[in-house]
């Protein structure tokens, strides 16, 4: 009888073979060692240039120790939500830290960067407002804003002139077409956008948002821990303080831990309080978290050479990369794309890499366009002069073997 039953899901093996043909199903490698510059993936020891562990953090001796003493303290685990019973003094230390770390009035710490998104742009954003989105900005804003009733336009990547044009339109036509303002117009944007590695404009978007009476929204994920003083982020870099109305970033990658916030005012943090879905439904940070996440921003403070040796290594790969032959992109930053092209290319080339001990993640279609797949490169503080040779060694001989550059 159930051999005869139909299957409802039968199509899914028929979008996974179809993903297999087109060279775009990738399986799960697994790790079985710590996070760090060289890591046991699949029973292999390989070089890692695939970790958002921006400066070594995640297996840095005082993170160990503060998360095990929260665990000694506290527990294993929070309990329930933090508006029912898992909100913790260590989780208002932490975002206490946070703001202060961030030059903002307050901070509310959420599961990840991706609830943080998802979590205020529908809070504060409704059917009488106007989003106006990067189009390159990350998947959680994109589903942060599906997740509003508010419009929302999207404006050519990093392209300036193009928002002032948007806002411009905006406000002339309005909410109704016929000129009534919108409540709030809000301008969105990646402080660092994660596939290309390149830095948005901020002073310009800030002054061009100012103009028209727009806010700003920044997700620094890929900023924090890595530019401005001590890590603070985009914002610090470009000296924007006081200018930006929300930052979201993340406490997962330069961080070194779990977890996502937004930075604002007080008044922001209460109304994510009353309102935030990911917040309400979802069991605070366990103790562990909550003390590693507030060690590292002493860290980021105490210890600068982290960051220097980061840009230091990033300068080094960078100018080899390009000077091999390969196409580098416009990155600014740690993230370097090995634009290769096509799919089947990019993901041999992967493979190829593994095999040569050194582990370089493809990113693909529907990551990014058909054609400009890649391999998504980020070096860390934790990498030593002799990994980098021995990874820049290996892309020179599986290049030349694929082709990607001149024998």
């Amino acid at each position: 009888m159930n051999a005869s039953r139909p299957n409802p899901l039968a199509f899914i093996d028929e979008e996974l073979a179809a993903l297999r043909e087109r060279h775009l199903y990738r399986p799960l490698r697994v790790m079985s060692s710590a996070q760090g510059p060289i890591v046991s993936l699949d029973d292999r020891r390989v070089i890692s240039l695939s970790s958002n562990d921006y400066l070594g953090l995640s297996h840095h001796p005082r993170m160990k120790r503060a998360a095990i003493e929260a665990v000694e303290q506290f527990g294993a685990g929070s309990g329930a939500v933090r508006t029912i019973a898992g909100t913790m003094t260590l989780h208002q230390a932490l975002e206490a830290e946070l703001a202060e770390f961030k030059h903002t009035e307050a901070v509310l710490t959420f599961q990840s960067g991706f609830t943080a998104n998802t979590g205020v742009i529908p809070v504060i954003t409704g059917e009488t407002d106007l989003i106006v989105s990067d189009e390159l900005n990350h998947a959680s804003i994109i589903d942060g804003m599906r997740l509003s009733k508010a419009p929302r336009v999207v404006f050519a990547h990093a392209d300036v002139d193009a928002l002032r044009e948007v806002l411009r339109q905006a406000r002339e036509t309005g909410r109704d077409g016929q000129g009534a303002p919108h409540r709030l117009i809000l301008v969105v944007t990646d402080g660092v956008f994660s596939m290309d590695g390149d830095i948005a404009p901020l002073p310009g978007i800030v002054d061009a948002a100012e103009a028209f009476g727009a806010a700003v929204m920044v997700d620094d994920a890929h900023a924090s821990g890595v530019l401005g003083k001590d890590g603070r982020g985009s914002i610090s870099q470009f000296g924007l303080e006081g200018r930006v109305a929300i930052q979201v970033g993340t406490l997962s990658k330069a961080v070194g831990v779990l977890g996502g916030y937004v930075a604002g005012s007080r008044a922001l943090r209460d109304i994510l309080i009353q309102r935030a879905r990911p917040f309400l439904f979802s069991t605070s940070h366990p103790p562990a978290v909550a003390a590693a996440c507030r060690e590292a921003i002493r860290i980021m403070v105490e210890e600068p050479e982290l960051i220097e040796r980061l840009w230091a290594n990033t300068r080094r790969f960078k100018a080899e990369l390009a000077r091999l032959g390969f196409d580098i992109g416009r990155s600014e930053t740690p993230i370097t794309p090995v634009l290769l092209g096509d799919s089947e290319t990019t993901i041999r080339f992967s493979d190829r890499l593994f095999e040569e001990g050194v582990f370089g993640t493809s990113v693909v279609f529907p990551t990014v366009a058909l054609d400009r797949a890649r391999i998504r490169t980020i070096v860390t503080a934790a990498h030593t002069d002799e990994m980098l040779d021995q990874a820049l060694r290996a892309f020179d001989r599986v290049g030349r073997e694929l082709g990607v550059i001149a024998g």
